[in-house]
């Protein structure tokens, strides 16, 4: 009710403006003690995937808290898990403003925000001030400068960095908006990636006594092929889940509304389709070797079923927060636990 008040207020603002203002609002009714009624009811749903306890299968996506700065006030939402950054080894603007653009007619987003973040040394102290004891992803890129040939390097520091204060870490290579980055998907260059990221987690776990989970971020513009090889990828270098997926550079049924022609990766509604049918190539290529995380224009709590139903373990949600509210965690998470109760 408050946001359905709140969001043609927030729509009249430009994105990057709302964005700030909207996280800013929620810190302040976190420190009040009112951010929990935001969200409606909280649903526990018990769920165990990579080794790790969620309360209940519906997370927060990377890229709405890019700098770590509001994890206690969004743990008020009701979600069962956060993912925060994508974060870089130093510090970087992202590309120049306007870079956000909202398509309401389409209840979707363009961005091409660049990874714009603090770096990874004040993105640590940041984790390291809040007071959310849950589970916590942390996103982890190149910067924008770093040779690709030397993208291991970045990622390789990055895991080093936040190791101790993740519950499980993503690997970002499929950002459309970081020069060349999604090439590190392809053949050779992905197996060595994954490869040197295992063997830096095991040197890490074995100094640490911990074994942080590593999850895959892929994008949605993927063959069937290149979907098979992921996985594969993903398996034979051990790593411990695929979230499929990040922002599209197509433009499905939006071509003639306006700024769709703007550059950036779509997300939101029109990327349902495409997500889920990702979702549903990965399940049969995994066939349960590795648990997928879906994310991709989740709207309602239908979209949420459709994605575990095409094999999905967890979900996460960004555009459809925007358009829908803080609400649409507890629909979708209610919806879920009622069809994981009729379905385990």
């Amino acid at each position: 009710m408050l946001y359905s008040l709140a969001r043609p207020l927030l729509f009249a603002l430009d994105p990057e403006r709302a964005h700030d203002i909207a996280l800013t609002g929620l810190h302040m009714a976190a420190r009040l003690g009112i951010a929990r009624g935001f969200a409606g009811s909280k649903v526990n749903t018990p769920t165990t995937v990579m080794g790790l306890a969620f309360p209940n299968p519906v997370g927060l996506a990377a890229g709405l808290d890019k700098n770590a700065e509001h994890i206690d006030s969004l743990s008020q939402l009701g979600f069962g898990f956060l993912e925060v950054g994508t974060v870089t080894p130093r510090p970087q603007p992202g590309n120049p403003p306007k870079r956000l653009f909202r398509i309401a007619t389409a209840r979707a987003l363009i961005n091409r925000m660049g990874f714009n973040n603090c770096g990874v040394e004040q993105f640590v102290s940041n984790v390291r001030a809040a007071r959310y004891k849950g589970v916590l992803g942390i996103n982890i890129g190149k910067n924008f400068d770093t040779p690709i040939e030397r993208a291991l390097d970045d990622y390789r520091y990055c895991l080093r960095a936040v190791y101790e204060y993740a519950s499980y870490v993503t690997i970002n290579i499929s950002s459309p908006n970081t020069q060349n980055l999604r090439s590190l998907q392809e053949g050779p260059a992905l197996d060595q990636l994954l490869a040197g990221l295992a063997r830096e987690r095991k040197d890490l776990s074995e100094k640490r006594g911990r074994r942080v989970p590593i999850a895959l971020k892929i994008a949605p513009d993927l063959d069937r092929a290149d979907v098979d090889f992921a996985a594969q990828c993903a398996c034979r270098n051990e790593m411990d889940a695929i979230i499929a997926t990040n922002t599209t550079v197509a433009r499905p049924g939006i071509e003639d509304l306006r700024d769709a022609d703007q550059a950036g990766g779509l997300s939101g509604a029109p990327l349902r389709e495409r997500a889920t049918t990702i979702v549903g190539w990965l399940s049969e290529s995994l066939a349960g070797q590795l648990p997928i995380i879906a994310v991709g224009g989740i709207m309602n709590a239908v979209d949420a079923v459709e994605k575990v139903s095409a094999g999905a373990s967890l979900i996460q949600l960004y555009t459809g927060l925007i358009y829908r509210g803080p609400r649409l965690v507890s629909e979708c998470a209610q919806a879920l636990h009622t069809y994981l109760s009729e379905h385990r």
